[in-house]
């Protein structure tokens, strides 16, 4: 399958407030929020990212849909560094129409001031000008085909209910033509009846115009059905890869193996035991880099966790785990 998306050794930092020392100098602190994540997606795929809250998901969401500069390594799109170009600068560029963007609250990400038509209409005037008869032909288009039916579009988001929010915005994403969309726990802020609803029109516009998914969530069960492969992330960096399959069924680190067992069980037989995690998170201020980001929760903690930071290594096809210690091995 051909590359569409890849991210090269992304490293997202944030500074903090000076601190002063016994010594009267200063350090500056820095959050580690992503640390050097690589990973792509192909034309056609989705792929899940997976992980506890606060384990970096939006920070990384940001940097890829360029809507916050990295700190370092590089962010390709098609073969273009686009990583290379400023966030501010990125917005104007009519690359930005590849990439978009659906926000996970869909109340919350659509201007109340500017009905369901120009919510719509507001990134084909951005990025891809035309004539008003082919805006509103566009519009109504790109609405339908969201199941958005053409007298809601003169309202309000006040006068919609949760789907149809979510349907617009999954159309306004949509309008300006993209290849990859970047889907942000799209489903989390609507109800279970809903939810379903929504996944299978995302499912069906997919295979309809050949898009590419980044799929975020905390829905295991979700992913597991929608994704190609699953992407999991620990304290800003990814600590397995692979196959959705092969994520599910065959756990190899065991911080994954533990985000699994949480998964609620459907069969009254199942005796699938649940993994509770002791000790305390690392802090994302000024980690040490020599350290594994879960040796502090981890079963199988050696002294060798606190010595060598592990890096993602094969354990099968497409299955990488960044573990000394992975499961089954």
């Amino acid at each position: 399958m051909t590359t569409l998306l890849e991210a090269s050794n992304l490293i997202k930092r944030f500074a903090l407030p000076r601190t002063g020392s016994m010594f009267g100098a200063k350090h500056t602190p820095e959050v580690f929020a992503v640390e050097d994540v690589s990973f792509s997606i192909a034309e056609g795929e989705t792929v899940g990212l997976v992980g506890e809250s606060g384990c970096g998901k939006s920070t990384l969401v940001r940097l890829l849909s360029r809507l916050l500069d990295q700190t370092s390594g590089n962010l390709f799109f098609e073969g273009n560094n686009i990583g290379a170009v400023p966030a501010h600068a990125f917005g104007r560029r009519p690359e930005r129409a590849n990439i978009q963007l659906v926000f996970q609250d869909p109340t919350d990400s659509l201007n109340p001031h500017l009905l369901a038509f120009d919510a719509i209409a507001d990134p084909i005037r951005r990025l891809k000008p035309m004539s008003r008869a082919a805006l509103e032909a566009r519009v109504i288009e790109v609405a339908r085909l969201c199941g958005t039916p053409e007298h809601l579009l003169q309202r309000y988001p006040h006068q919609l209910s949760g789907g149809q929010k979510a349907r617009v915005g999954i159309a306004r994403a949509l309008a300006v033509e993209p290849r990859l969309l970047i889907l942000d726990e799209p489903t989390s802020a609507l109800d279970v009846s809903v939810q379903v609803r929504i996944l299978h029109l995302l499912d069906d516009l997919k295979r309809r115009l050949g898009l590419s998914y980044l799929f975020v969530s905390h829905d295991l069960n979700v992913v597991r059905l929608l994704c190609n492969r699953v992407l999991v992330m620990y304290a800003g960096k990814i600590v397995e890869s692979g196959p959705t399959d092969a994520i599910f069924n065959a756990p190899a680190h065991p911080y994954t193996k533990a985000l699994l067992s949480a998964i609620p069980q459907l069969e009254a037989d199942e005796t699938r035991p649940r993994i509770r995690l002791s000790g305390e998170p690392v802090s994302p201020v000024d980690p040490d880099p020599r350290v594994c980001r879960f040796q502090s929760r981890c079963p199988k903690s050696a002294p060798r966790c606190s010595e060598i930071m592990p890096v993602l290594t094969s354990v099968g096809s497409e299955h990488y785990v960044a573990c000394h210690f992975p499961e089954g091995r």
